[in-house]
C-alpha cells in the first residue's frame, strides 16, 4: 500500500507539528486506537515502522505462519457489521488471511490517512512544565502531543543471536519475525532452522517439504498440541455469528479471554486415572491449547495435577516419532505443560520421520560459530545453504526500550526499568505522565486473546482521555504507591502458579542480560478487567489527575 502520510494533516515531514495524541504502532491495537480516538474528536498522529498496517501479521510471513487462537474469537468486536460481514475460511486464520482482514479494517474505517508508514519513533521526551510530549522519528519528524500511546506490541522486536561469524556466512539467512515479503524458495537447499518455539514448529514442516535436507537445531523441547485445523464449518460460523454479543461478553469473564470453554470444576487428582485419561483424550481430539488446559481446574497451580497432563502429552508426542532417540529429544521434560506458551501444530512431530530431516541437540553441544558455509557446534560442523533463525523476540519490553523515552531532566525508561518492568495495570508507569501502553507488562497481554485485550485497554484509555477533557485536566500518571502494590500483586499471583517453573520468555530468559522478572499478569483476563473497571469507578484510584 502507498504511504498515506500526505493525507495525515497532523504530520508535516521535517517540521514540528502538534497533535492531541501520538500513537506508536499500526497493528491491531494501533488501528483500534485510531478508530476510538478519532471518534472522540481528537487529533491523532500514528507512526508505523512497517510499510503498511498489520503489526506482527505484517512482519511475520514465514511459511506456515498461523494464529493459534480460533478465528471467530481472534477478531475485533467493536463493530457489529464487521463481525457479521467477514468470513474466516479456516478454524485458525493464516497470516495472509489475518493480514487481509486487518487491511480490510483499515480501509473500511478510513484509518490509513492518519498513519505515517516506514517511520520509526526514536525518542519521546516529556516536558513537565507544559505537560506535553515531544516525539521524534528517524525521518526527521517532531510532533508535540499532549499524550503518547505505545501500541508497539509484545512480540515485535526480533532477536537474532550474536553468534560469531554470522557476517561471514556466504548463504542467505532469515529471521521468522522479519520474513521477506516475496517469500523464500528452499527447493534443493541445505537448510538449518535454529529454534523450536512457535515459529519454528509452524515453519519446519513446510521448509522440510522443500529442502534437500533440513537440520533443526534445538536447545529446549516445547510442548506442541495438535491444532485440528479444518475449513470453517458454515453452520458453526452461522451459529456463532448469530450469538456474537453473548460470546464476546462470555470471553470478558474468562481467564484467557476466550469463550466456548466452560471452566472445569474438578482437580485432576479428584478423578480415577482411566476417567482422567478419557478427558484428556477428548480434549486432545478437539484440538487447541485452551481446551486442553481446561481439562481440570488446577493444571497451572498444582504440580501433581500438571504431571498427569504433561505425562499424557509426552506419550502422545512419543507415538508420533519413529526414532526413539529423536523422540527423547523432542519430548519436553524441563517444564510443566502450559507454563511456556503452548504451541499448536499440524504434522510437526511427524516431520522428523522424513529422511531429509535431522534433529541436532544444541543443549548438550551448543552452537559455537556461524561459518562461511554453515555452522559449527561443540561437536560437529554442518554445511548449509540457508539459515533460519526461529529465535523469538525481546518480548513485552523490547520495542519500548528501543525508543529513548524519558522525562526532561529526569530518568529514562531504561533507567526506570533497569531491574525489570514496573507498571500500574500494564497501562501506565509512575513518573511518566500522559504515557499509556497497550497491553504492557503487568497486564494479561500475551496470556489472553490479544485483540480482546487491545480493545479493553483502548476503551479504558479513551474513556480516561474523555474524563480528563470533560474536567479540563491535562495530566494523568500512576502513583508510585499504586505501581508498587500492583507489581507486588503481579508477582504474588505468578508465584501462586506453576509459571515460574519454566525458563520462558515470560521471564525474559531468552535475552542475555535482561532482568528475569515474570512480566504478564496471570490472574485471568476477567478479574483484571474487573480491577480496571473498579479503578475508574473509584475515581481513577491509583492515578494522579491534574491540570
Amino acid at each position: 500500500m502507498p504511504n498515506a502520510a500526505s493525507n495525515a494533516p497532523e504530520v508535516t515531514r521535517q517540521g514540528k507539528t502538534t497533535s492531541d495524541v501520538v500513537v506508536v504502532g499500526a497493528g491491531v491495537s494501533g488501528l483500534y486506537l485510531l478508530y476510538r480516538l478519532r471518534g472522540l474528536g481528537l487529533t491523532v498522529t500514528a507512526f508505523e515502522a512497517g510499510g503498511d498496517v498489520g503489526g506482527t501479521w505484517y512482519w511475520n510471513r514465514y511459511p506456515g505462519c498461523r494464529c493459534d487462537l480460533e478465528s471467530l474469537e481472534y477478531s475485533y468486536s467493536f463493530a457489529s457489521d464487521l463481525q457479521q460481514e467477514w468470513h474466516w475460511p479456516e478454524r485458525y486464520g493464516t497470516q495472509p488471511e489475518i493480514l487481509k482482514y486487518v487491511n480490510h479494517v483499515a480501509e473500511r474505517f478510513d484509518l490509513r490517512r492518519y498513519i505515517q508508514f516506514n517511520t520509526r519513533v526514536t525518542s519521546a521526551v516529556f516536558d513537565p512544565e507544559c505537560n506535553r510530549w515531544s516525539i521524534k522519528t528517524d525521518q526527521g519528524d517532531i510532533v508535540d502531543a499532549r499524550f503518547c500511546i505505545m501500541a508497539t506490541g509484545n512480540l515485535s522486536t526480533p532477536r537474532t543471536p550474536d553468534f560469531p561469524g554470522l557476517d561471514t556466512f556466504q548463504g542467505e539467512w532469515y529471521h521468522t519475525g522479519l520474513w521477506p515479503h516475496e517469500g523464500v524458495d528452499f527447493t534443493g537447499l541445505r537448510v538449518g532452522v535454529i529454534g523450536t518455539g512457535s515459529s519454528g514448529v509452524q515453519s519446519i514442516p513446510h521448509i522440510a517439504a522443500q529442502a534437500k535436507h533440513l537440520h533443526v537445531f534445538q536447545r529446549t523441547a516445547n510442548f506442541s498440541l495438535e491444532a485440528r485445523n479444518a475449513p470453517m464449518d458454515p453452520e458453526r460460523e452461522r451459529r456463532h455469528k448469530a450469538d456474537y454479543p453473548a460470546h464476546r461478553d462470555a470471553a470478558n469473564d474468562t481467564p484467557f479471554g476466550m469463550s466456548g470453554h466452560p471452566p472445569p470444576d474438578k482437580s485432576a487428582l479428584e478423578v480415577p486415572a482411566d476417567e482422567r485419561d478419557q478427558i484428556y483424550e477428548r480434549k486432545w481430539e478437539q484440538g487447541g491449547s485452551i481446551s486442553f488446559l481446561f481439562s481440570f481446574n488446577d493444571l497451572l497451580t498444582n504440580k501433581a495435577s500438571n504431571d498427569t497432563a504433561s505425562d499424557f502429552a509426552r506419550k502422545k508426542i512419543r507415538k508420533k516419532i519413529n526414532n526413539p532417540e529423536v523422540a527423547d529429544l523432542l519430548t519436553p521434560t524441563t517444564h510443566p505443560i502450559g507454563t511456556k506458551r503452548l504451541i499448536l501444530d499440524t504434522n510437526y512431530y511427524e516431520t522428523y520421520n522424513r529422511d531429509n530431516v535431522t534433529l541436532v541437540d544444541v543443549k548438550s553441544a551448543p552452537i559455537e560459530e556461524i561459518t562461511k558455509t554453515g555452522l559449527r557446534t561443540a561437536q560437529a560442523g554442518y554445511e548449509l545453504d540457508a539459515i533460519v533463525f526461529a529465535t523469538g523476540f525481546d518480548a513485552m519490553t523490547g520495542a519500548m526500550l528501543d525508543i529513548d523515552i524519558r522525562v526532561k531532566n529526569g530518568p529514562s525508561l531504561k533507567e526506570a526499568w533497569s531491574a525489570g518492568p514496573r507498571t500500574y495495570l500494564g497501562l501506565m508507569i509512575a513518573g511518566f505522565p500522559n504515557l499509556f501502553m497497550i497491553m504492557g507488562p503487568g497486564s494479561p497481554s500475551v496470556k489472553a486473546q490479544m485483540i480482546l485485550g487491545a480493545e479493553q485497554h483502548t476503551d479504558w484509555i479513551a474513556e480516561c482521555l474523555q474524563h480528563l477533557r470533560s474536567r479540563e485536566l491535562n495530566r494523568v500518571e500512576a502513583t508510585p504507591e499504586a505501581e508498587e502494590d500492583w507489581v507486588v500483586h503481579v508477582k504474588e499471583v505468578a508465584d501462586s502458579t506453576l509459571y515460574p517453573l519454566a525458563n520462558s520468555w515470560y521471564l525474559g530468559v531468552n535475552i542475555p542480560g535482561k532482568p528475569q522478572v515474570f512480566m504478564p499478569y496471570v490472574g485471568g483476563f476477567g478479574p483484571y478487567k474487573k480491577k480496571c473497571d473498579e479503578v475508574v469507578a473509584n475515581g481513577y484510584e491509583g492515578f494522579s489527575l491534574s491540570r
